[in-house]
């Protein structure tokens, strides 16, 4: 074909570069929000169970009772996601305690340790690919809000099959974030409040209650629990611990007494009756997940302060003043859901009091605040990197029409490629609701609604005994 450049196969060069391209511009579309959509619409209509089976496809597993062989790449972040599906499944159930609760155990506990793991091995190689390519090449550093609730949201699991001993190793997993993230950043730290209010639980139900009264003096730092004042009372007669938040709570110091006022007498034992409690935890809707943007970089600059490099921000705006129609690929937040339900609590037909409603949706969103600018700097460092090698195939191919094809075409292969980061824990509630009444030994009916879903259980408590309830609508 006299005029056209060809390949060695006789094919021309430019329909060559046409297909690499296309090829590259649907990698690029890939990435975690787009592998995880078809679990979170069928969340959205009602339908848990065709997401728990898409989420089952991303991890190539048969069923939820299955673990992969081997966790790599995303498989933390899909096993993050399955934990939370599989509550919500569980409480669908008429059942105590379903199988599913212990696959959620499972499933974030071994999320829980290769997050651990990536979170200490960003080697060069992810380093480079961040620069060069995508943010999405490197290990996934789980947020704050994120770490802390996956030790909550196995606690749930873990109480709702009465299994103390987990419980307890669980709260123990959140003590040690709790302690890092005092240590090293504050960023989450209110979420620490009812992960730390079922740490106690676990710990008082176990016969400890100086532990249980630890706990729960964190959790108070962050939430105002009425629902503790009769759990404290009755701990602080037997335990040894106290702080003055737990004896103002108990109703044993005033909140303006003096700070070194003498310790008042410990509260009366209480009444030896046979009494128990129900627990009941309610989670709803879901954070907002991330999404892929693409913005013109005039626009993109206007988002950074002080988080590119002067030399950096002197190339981009230099981009920005030619017109040139240079785009900046980065995750944005999209939308939540349930933020503005108010979710229900009945026992034996009598209404209850739902407290400690955490807004795990808002942490999400002042932790992407903090971190927007440095990852749109990054973006358009990333964007300055493609423009230089576009270039440079340009001068390499000796200029001219040619050269302008090539460089173009190497400037859109690696925006194409450029997969904006756009992984989280998609499945994580917005919301969580705690309750708790002490009953008399018994059947009693429990009635929980959120998001319009209602659950109705009949529950028995043995003399002393306990149950912990739980209700998760993930739409």
């Amino acid at each position: 074909m006299p005029g056209v450049a060809t390949n060695g196969s006789g094919a021309p060069r430019h329909s060559r570069l046409s297909l690499a391209l296309a090829a590259a511009f649907a990698l690029g579309c890939a990435g975690h929000a787009a592998e995880t959509e078809g679990a979170r619409n069928a969340l959205d209509a009602g339908r848990p169970k065709e997401a728990l089976r898409l989420l089952n496809e991303r991890l190539d597993v048969a069923s939820a009772k299955d673990a992969p062989a081997k966790i790599s790449g995303d498989a933390s972040l899909f096993l993050l996601d399955r934990a939370m599906v599989l509550q919500e499944v569980a409480s669908e159930s008429r059942e105590r305690a379903p199988a599913e609760y212990q696959w959620s155990s499972r499933d974030l506990e071994l999320a829980d340790k290769q997050i651990e793991v990536l979170d200490l091995s960003r080697g060069a190689m992810a380093d480079i690919g961040r620069y060069l390519f995508s943010d999405d090449t490197g290990a996934y550093k789980a947020p704050t809000y994120e770490k802390l609730m996956i030790n909550t949201m196995n606690l749930v699991s873990y109480l709702v099959r009465a299994d103390l001993n987990g419980a307890r190793i669980e709260a123990r997993r959140l003590a040690v974030m709790q302690k890092f993230v005092a240590e090293h950043e504050n960023q989450g730290a209110s979420l620490t409040g009812p992960g730390s209010y079922l740490a106690g639980f676990a710990f008082e139900k176990s016969g400890k209650p100086d532990e249980a009264l630890r706990f729960y003096d964190e959790a108070l730092q962050y939430g105002a629990f009425e629902s503790l004042s009769d759990p404290v009372k009755r701990l602080l007669a037997i335990g040894s611990y106290r702080t003055p938040r737990l004896r103002e709570v108990a109703g044993e110091r005033k909140a303006d007494a003096a700070p070194d006022a003498p310790p008042a007498e410990p509260s009366s034992p209480p009444p030896d009756d046979e009494s128990g409690e129900i627990l009941v935890v309610v989670n709803f809707g879901r954070v907002p997940a991330k999404v892929a943007k693409r913005i013109p970089i005039g626009l993109a600059l206007t988002y950074v302060s002080g988080a590119l490099s002067p030399t950096d921000a002197s190339r981009a705006n230099y981009l920005a003043a030619q017109g040139l129609v240079t785009w900046v690929n980065y995750p944005e937040l999209g939308k939540g859901r349930g933020a503005y339900e108010t979710p229900g609590f009945a026992l034996d037909g009598a209404w209850q009091r739902l407290e400690g409603t955490l807004a795990v949706d808002e942490e999400a969103r002042k932790a992407w605040e903090d971190a927007k600018g440095a990852v749109i700097a990054s973006a358009i460092t990333r964007m300055i990197t493609r423009v230089a090698a576009g270039e440079a195939v340009r001068r390499g191919s000796g200029g001219g029409i040619v050269g302008a094809l090539l460089s173009l075409g190497t400037q859109a292969t690696l925006t194409a490629v450029d997969t904006p980061d756009t992984r989280s824990w998609a499945t994580l509630p917005a919301r969580v609701a705690i309750g708790r009444v002490r009953v008399a030994p018994g059947t009693h009916w429990v009635d929980l609604e959120a998001r319009g879903v209602r659950k109705r259980q009949a529950v028995t408590i043995a003399p002393r005994g306990f149950a912990v309830l739980n209700l998760t609508v993930l739409r």
